[in-house]
């Protein structure tokens, strides 16, 4: 959807809508093109190698760029459904007005929301090559979900699934527009369309997906008390050498924690903080002094 929002056509643009249709025509009419891309054995890289050397100069490079995101994340043996679906969305994008296109809250696991967000958040960065514009996003969008964490009212306004997606959207306008990146402020809109009770989740995701995109891993490190440079180059070093990959820290305070640190990457929760060794302690001493009672019964 982040390529199919650029498809309206303007004075001398190709049709991107009629160039998929045109692709998926020749998909299903070609036998040997058909087989070749729906065969299970041939490499993604190669199925997606087949259509760029075929298509490069024949359609726009959108309408490319579209295929081969297909191929890359679709199910083979559903190649050519998907290419006719496409079209079909595009000629729909191209032809509707805005407000016709909007949907409801997509009755969708939180999984497959995020594979979506996955997704357009790819293509949205696709187009931002610039490494120090990707950190900015990644920054305002890390920003923007801590204000939206903090502040119950802005939550609950664009939470608001009995708002109109338009007001909730002028909101964001209003707090975004022209001080963050364009792309950020396209990417905080798109979750408003998704799920509204996981607003933050959802822009957490996608601050991980912007330092996916620049070939980072995000931790998220809650500390009790100040982290200084030394600490921070260490604790990035140590991560570093457990997800064998660069990692970028991001320090919020928690004075909850009393000492020491819980930190987050990906699915890997690491709770150092000194709460976790009390609770852990508290854990030992109750289990032993059961163990204790049951040994003289």
């Amino acid at each position: 959807m982040a390529v199919l929002a650029d498809v309206r056509r303007t004075p001398g643009e190709r049709d991107v809508a009629e160039d998929l249709n045109a692709v998926a025509h020749l998909v299903s009419r070609t036998s040997s093109l058909a087989t070749a891309l729906t065969d299970f054995g041939i490499p993604t890289s190669a199925r997606q190698g087949v259509l760029r050397d075929l298509l490069t100069t024949r359609i726009d490079p959108r309408a490319l760029r579209i295929v081969l995101r297909a191929i890359e994340t679709e199910r083979v043996d559903e190649l050519p459904t998907v290419l006719h679906e496409l079209f079909e969305l595009a000629q729909h994008v191209r032809d509707l007005p805005p407000e016709s296109l909007r949907a409801e809250e997509p009755i969708v696991s939180r999984t497959a929301w995020r594979d979506y967000v996955a997704g357009y958040a790819d293509a949205v960065f696709e187009d931002v090559p610039d490494t120090a514009a990707l950190e900015d996003i990644e920054d305002q969008l890390f920003r923007f979900a801590r204000v939206v964490e903090a502040s119950a009212a802005l939550r609950g306004a664009l939470s608001d699934g009995g708002a109109a997606v338009e007001t909730r959207e002028r909101i964001l306008d209003d707090l975004l527009g022209g001080k963050v990146h364009p792309a950020a402020l396209r990417l905080a809109r798109v979750t408003l369309q998704g799920r509204l009770r996981d607003l933050v989740a959802s822009l957490d995701w996608l601050v991980e997906r912007a330092a996916w995109a620049r070939g980072w891993r995000v931790a998220r490190v809650r500390a009790a008390m100040d982290v200084d440079d030394d600490e921070r180059r260490a604790l990035s070093e140590a991560l570093e050498r457990i997800t064998n990959q660069p990692v970028e820290l991001q320090v919020t305070a928690d004075p909850d924690a009393i000492g020491g640190a819980v930190i987050e990457i990906g699915d890997l929760l690491v709770d150092a903080s000194v709460r976790r060794r009390l609770e852990q302690l508290q854990e030992h001493l109750l289990t032993k002094e059961g163990t204790t009672r049951g040994a003289h019964d």
